[in-house]
């Protein structure tokens, strides 16, 4: 199996229709153990939809802003593993005044929000989980991506904080290279994820995918992101770091309509 005696941490696991559930049943399919974590309200629901995983895996919690909590989780992991192959750091968030079309008028607080929680996350927990993995000898850290070298509609500061994270992935893949530690990005389509729902004018987003996208684009289908994502916390992909890997059915290469 692709992902047999892996060791992964996964992220952002609230509902089973996400990107991050599919890729934690991915992972379990294809031989790796895995741990969850939530945090807040939201532990509830991971702790839910986990049991309907194929087996089901422990929950930890993890405010990614709370320093604390990422010391907690590293302590967790180290006396139950004693290191780590890998993690999927899906973790977003922007308040309502920083998308929708609000652009110009976005309070400097919210943008920070956005960017620390969207981007600077990725740096907090990739370097906190670093001994981990270089425990292991290597190891390969994921983070879901919306390509935001366009300016889209409604996006706004969640787009710039996209940017900002496409960029942290090529500095953590520089500095952390020597570590054997590969840091990569998912640049996924528009899924109907409970995240995606919540954000204004998604469905024409979703529709203008349908239109222009080469292949066949099924919102309602993580499958093949998680699928990805399974590809690159395995063996297979030894020597690719720094890279953003679409998974959108061809859009992002598309400047025109496809004219069936």
């Amino acid at each position: 199996m692709l992902l047999e005696g892996k060791r992964l941490v996964i992220t952002g696991v609230l509902t089973d229709s996400s990107i991050a559930w599919h890729t934690a049943r991915v992972a379990l399919e294809q031989g790796a153990e895995i741990v969850l974590t939530g945090f807040g309200r939201g532990m509830t629901l991971t702790e839910r939809v986990a049991a309907r995983l194929p087996s089901r895996p422990d929950v930890l919690e993890l405010d990614i802003n709370d320093p604390a909590h990422m010391e907690g989780l590293v302590s967790d992991l180290e006396s139950r593993w004693g290191a780590i192959d890998g993690a999927l750091h899906a973790i977003a968030y922007a308040p309502e005044d920083a998308l929708g079309g609000n652009f110009l008028n976005t309070p400097p607080e919210s943008a920070q929000i956005a960017f620390m929680t969207s981007a600077f996350s990725l740096k907090t927990l990739t370097v906190g989980l670093r001994p981990l993995m270089q425990a292991a000898g290597g190891g390969s850290v994921v983070t879901l991506d919306f390509d935001n070298s366009q300016a889209w509609p409604i996006y706004d500061w969640m787009g710039v904080a996209k940017s900002a994270l496409e960029s942290i992935v090529r500095y953590l893949a520089r500095d952390l290279g020597a570590d054997s530690i590969r840091v990569n990005a998912v640049s996924a389509g528009p899924l109907a994820t409970v995240a995606a729902k919540s954000i204004p004018g998604f469905q024409g987003l979703a529709d203008e995918w349908e239109r222009r996208s080469p292949l066949k684009w099924d919102t309602g289908n993580p499958d093949p992101v998680a699928r990805m994502v399974a590809v690159l916390f395995s063996d297979w992909a030894l020597a690719t770091s720094g890279e953003i890997v679409h998974v959108d059915g061809g859009f992002h290469a598309i400047a025109a309509g496809v004219d069936e």
